[in-house]
């Protein structure tokens, strides 16, 4: 079968430092992987790669989403084609609500126009199950949001985009338990709705991963996947650190 994800040979720069040195990783339909590394070890850069973020210059290597070769497609062609980001740090945009931004961007990913009326049903539904206040749906994206308020509306987003593939880009990063809990269930509530879907998790911490539960854990160090193995992994850097792949 081929997989959803295909990252092969990839090599990729920054203003002309290499940051990824030959990264291959293969997610198949409906799994989670987890991406762990130290700070600086290049899981963003590649989150950002992944999707097309034009300020990743790739080198050398390929990205293929369900087959195709979608190395060189914008940001926003990998998107109407199934690929979603959530950020680590959520962009503010004002004078746009998150109404109004669902709204475009659920449109956009569809191919044609949708209904006010039709968006404000859906994150009716989304809210209720995120445990977010309606009220939410009128405040203009991310501006004077609390950091768990971003995160929340990051899986609100990705709940009404419908994505193929979701990458989470330290989505956990600043939440207290809590808020920890709702994020996680409401990527296991979008999976419910969407099994086939794909998910790659960045993250520094093992807290996130025992409540989805990956497939399989990743480790990244100085740009190379280094490591590969199930649960157990996540747990053994939680107690040993990542000295024993350094260089």
């Amino acid at each position: 079968m081929t997989p959803l994800l295909e990252v092969s040979g990839l090599h990729v720069a920054v203003d002309g430092a290499e940051i990824l040195r030959g990264v291959d990783l293969v997610v198949g339909q409906g799994e989670i992987h987890a991406l762990m590394g130290p700070n600086g070890s290049g899981k963003s850069t590649l989150a950002n790669t992944v999707l097309g973020n034009p300020a990743y210059q790739v080198t050398a290597g390929t990205v293929r989403l369900r087959g195709s070769d979608v190395t060189t497609w914008a940001p926003d062609v990998r998107a109407k084609a199934g690929m979603f980001l959530a950020f680590q740090y959520p962009e503010e945009i004002s004078g746009v609500s998150v109404t109004q931004f669902l709204r475009q961007a659920v449109s956009a990913r569809v191919g044609e126009e949708r209904s006010a009326l039709e968006i404000r049903l859906s994150m009716t539904q989304w809210m209720d199950r995120l445990g977010m206040d309606p009220a939410f749906a009128e405040r203009h994206l991310n501006e004077g949001f609390s950091g768990g308020e971003k995160k929340r509306n990051e899986i609100l987003q990705m709940a009404l985009l419908q994505p193929d593939l979701a990458v989470l880009d330290e989505t956990d990063s600043g939440l207290d338990i809590d808020a920890l809990a709702v994020v996680a269930k409401g990527v296991q509530s979008v999976r419910q709705d969407r099994p086939a879907m794909g998910v790659l998790v960045v993250t520094h911490y093992t807290k996130i991963l025992e409540l989805l539960r990956p497939d399989v854990v990743h480790v990244m160090v100085d740009g190379r996947l280094v490591e590969r193995g199930g649960s157990e992994l996540a747990q053994r850097l939680e107690r040993q650190g990542y000295e024993a792949w350094r260089r």
